[in-house]
């Protein structure tokens, strides 16, 4: 089995709507309030995100994972009314459109030169324990051009996550409590860092 890396856009329309769905079946969780179809989120999903910043993992052609990466001042989703009336009701789309700019849009707050932010770490659950996560990682960290990797708010209670970012060299730097933490189901929220040697 061969995994190979590249950026959604470069898939056009397929790459989006890959993007689309692994981010829909990886982060369905967060998204309750706005529908538990993973299949009706990744319709909402497919215009507003930005395939330029999705990097796919194709495991022997099949889209397997994804992650983004960004630098300062570039964002993962471009939230517009229109696309998002199609696909979601009213009210529907107005949680789906505040719950992507209060908790998943806005930068780095110690954003730099030479530091980018990976973000959306999902796999597809048939390709789970394939090493896909810990590949489309170390390939992103080794050809991005960046010296400091970052991975902010990661929930204390992905162990598995937590697991495969230290393998790969990165190493918690803050972490801050979770509102509601009882009925969230975790307490903390976790950010890594991975800084690479100078040249």
């Amino acid at each position: 089995m061969s995994i190979e890396v590249v950026r959604a856009d470069s898939l056009g329309e397929p790459g989006r709507s890959a993007a689309a769905a692994l981010l829909a079946h990886g982060f369905a969780q967060d998204f309750t309030a706005v529908t538990r179809d993973p299949e009706r989120l990744a319709a909402a999903f497919e215009p507003i995100i930005v395939p330029v910043r999705f990097h796919l993992a194709l495991r022997d052609g099949d889209p397997a994972g994804i992650t983004t990466l960004t630098e300062p001042d570039q964002e993962v989703f471009d939230p517009r009314w229109a696309p998002l009336r199609r696909s979601l009701g009213v009210l529907r789309r107005t949680l789906l459109y505040l719950v992507v700019r209060g908790a998943f849009m806005g930068h780095d707050p110690d954003a730099a030169p030479g530091r980018a932010e990976l973000g959306f770490v999902a796999t597809a659950p048939e390709h789970r324990g394939a090493g896909v996560a810990t590949a489309l990682l170390r390939h992103l960290v080794q050809t991005s051009g960046h010296r400091v990797h970052v991975l902010r708010d990661i929930k204390d209670t992905n162990e598995a996550a937590l697991h495969v970012y230290r393998r790969l060299g990165f190493v918690e730097y803050t972490r801050r409590t979770a509102r509601f933490s009882h009925r969230a189901g975790f307490s903390a929220y976790v950010s890594m860092k991975r800084e690479s040697p100078v040249s």
